[in-house]
């Protein structure tokens, strides 16, 4: 998204547009002859500013993105898929694989009123990165995961699920640990981290996080593999409401790690120690036993 803003801008910035489409627009209408002012992005979000106030704020998904050509040139997905086209005298920028695409006036800050305003852009060089280690620190939820916590936009843009998993295995923080449980410290150095890993793959079309390791990532994609740190098995697991999958190592990614709390009831539980290794277990056991 951040190369695909740098191309908008150099396509749109400028411009006036001569059409506008778009399947299922949340808003007011941008209209032909508006100027674009401003193509800004933040993670997956990006908007457009028009002169006449009028924001277009588009979400994607996993392979959603903006592709920009010359008037006259061919696609190269079919036009049924586009959710948004915009034209101007020299090119065609349209968007595939939103999740939202909503325009709303500039000066209307509560259109969202329950989601809060988005955090930092991490990869922007003027992110105020104390700000979004305040936010994961000050999180709302307080009871959520460090993992869930660090993929709201609310607390820092740019952070996607790849980066998610990487960053907590170099800060060696347990990605089961409750934001409640994560010292301040170890917050900024999450967020310095994430911003340090994407702003070194802005201009890169591959993730490169770890350069000694094969494939150039530490865990995500690795399950079954052994730990290039401690040697342990790297293990895949399904997260949060929407199952993201999460590749962490077991065996050096025990900060702030959570203990199960003790059953005694449990027959399972009283036929172990409290040794980690066997907290782990039972942890595993009860994580994936179905309710009765």
């Amino acid at each position: 998204m951040y190369r695909a803003a740098a191309v908008l801008r150099t396509a749109l910035v400028g411009t006036t547009i001569s059409r506008f489409e778009s399947v299922g627009l949340v808003g007011p209408v941008p209209q032909v002859g508006a100027a674009i002012e401003r193509v800004e992005n933040h993670g997956k979000q990006l908007e457009i500013v028009f002169d006449d106030g009028i924001v277009l704020h588009t979400q994607f998904r996993m392979r959603g993105t903006w592709h920009a050509y010359h008037v006259g040139q061919k696609w190269k997905r079919r036009r049924h898929l586009a959710h948004v086209i915009i034209e101007t005298e020299d090119w065609v920028v349209v968007a595939f694989g939103t999740r939202l695409a909503e325009t709303y006036r500039q000066f209307d800050q509560s259109r969202h009123p329950r989601a809060g305003g988005l955090g930092p852009d991490v990869a922007r060089l003027d992110a105020d990165l104390h700000e979004c280690a305040s936010r994961l620190f000050h999180y709302d939820n307080q009871d959520s995961t460090i993992a869930e916590a660090m993929l709201d936009p609310r607390v820092m843009s740019g952070v996607g699920n790849v980066y998610r998993c990487e960053v907590l295995w170099s800060s060696g923080v347990h990605p089961w640990a409750l934001v409640s449980s994560v010292p301040q410290s170890t917050c900024l150095d999450i967020v310095l981290t994430a911003a340090g890993q994407v702003r070194a793959n802005l201009q890169s079309p591959v993730r490169v996080t770890a350069p000694d390791v094969p494939g150039g990532l530490a865990v995500y994609g690795r399950n079954g593999q052994k730990c290039v740190r401690c040697g342990d098995v790297i293990r895949l697991t399904k997260m949060g409401t929407h199952a993201r999958l999460l590749y962490w190592c077991p065996g050096c990614q025990v900060g702030c790690e959570p203990y199960p709390e003790r059953d005694d009831s449990d027959p399972i539980a009283r036929m172990m120690d409290a040794h980690p290794a066997g907290s782990q277990f039972i942890s595993d056991i009860l994580r994936h036993r179905p309710a009765s």
